[in-house]
């Protein structure tokens, strides 16, 4: 039986290839996006269907969802989202809560409403994209970073909730992703006393850009995560990813966050 995948933020990078992968691999796929007006790739596709939706705005949201469960879902991939680097001092209030907004509250709000659809037919499976960034913390990202390891926490507590009908969560951390993320979906934030350490961590930034994955290449761990059937949390995704995860936990927290100010302080 053909099953349906809905798509947050299917507009770009890794949404929208994991749109293309999932349709090339027999499924019908909701891509949804703030613009679909501008869409012209993904609406010429055999068993495509764009729908808008603004993960920030509850209203739509809901119709939305509403309008994709007539269709049948069996899969929910929450995607849509951007980076907020600065330190905190020099981020503005809307910086913070549209980042919370987007990255976190979008996420958990999309899959409240899919839930009772899910529960009800005792089948389904929520995937998120967090981040290595939701694993491990790097400096000048602190707002981004709380979004991301709050998805990890979230999802863990949420697993317990789900399975017991049926449903499923998981979520896929990639490391680099040789998207637009790095120019449109970020957002810097700088001020005079963090300009020295915003410029090296930039830099750093752009030296493991170097190690980064495709967006094509992380949509086959999303597939991975929608067809394994297997009742698994967490999927590292990346070479890159998987490298400073295994960092982590063979170094210990405190020798590795030291291992990380060298790399991109110097100190």
């Amino acid at each position: 039986m053909q099953k349906t995948i809905f798509i947050t933020g299917a507009s770009t990078g890794l949404g929208r290839a994991t749109a293309k992968l999932f349709q090339a691999k027999g499924w019908k796929v909701i891509a949804t996006m703030r613009n679909p007006e501008k869409e012209t790739e993904l609406k010429g596709l055999e068993n495509v269907t764009v729908l808008p939706l603004d993960v920030t705005n509850l209203s739509q949201i809901k119709t939305t969802v509403k309008d994709a469960i007539a269709l049948g879902v069996d899969v929910v991939f929450n995607n849509a989202g951007y980076g907020l680097i600065g330190a905190l001092e020099a981020l503005t209030d809307e910086q913070i809560v549209k980042q919370l907004n987007t990255n976190l509250l979008g996420v958990i709000r999309v899959t409240q409403a899919f839930i009772p659809y899910f529960r009800e037919k005792k089948d389904g499976l929520f995937i998120t994209t967090t981040s290595i960034g939701g694993l491990i913390a790097f400096p000048l990202g602190s707002t981004y970073h709380a979004t991301k390891w709050a998805l990890e926490g979230w999802s863990e507590s949420m697993a317990f909730e789900l399975n017991r009908f049926g449903v499923n969560i998981k979520t896929v951390s990639p490391g680099g992703i040789a998207t637009d993320f790095a120019t449109r979906s970020l957002d810097l934030a700088s001020t005079p006393a963090y300009d020295d350490i915003l410029q090296t961590l930039m830099g750093g930034f752009e030296a493991m850009m170097e190690q980064s994955s495709s967006a094509e290449q992380i949509a086959e761990v999303v597939y991975e995560a929608a067809t394994d059937g297997k009742n698994k949390l967490r999927y590292v995704a990346g070479e890159d990813a998987k490298a400073l995860y295994a960092q982590r936990l063979a170094l210990g927290d405190e020798s590795f966050r030291e291992m990380l100010g060298k790399q991109f302080l110097g100190n």
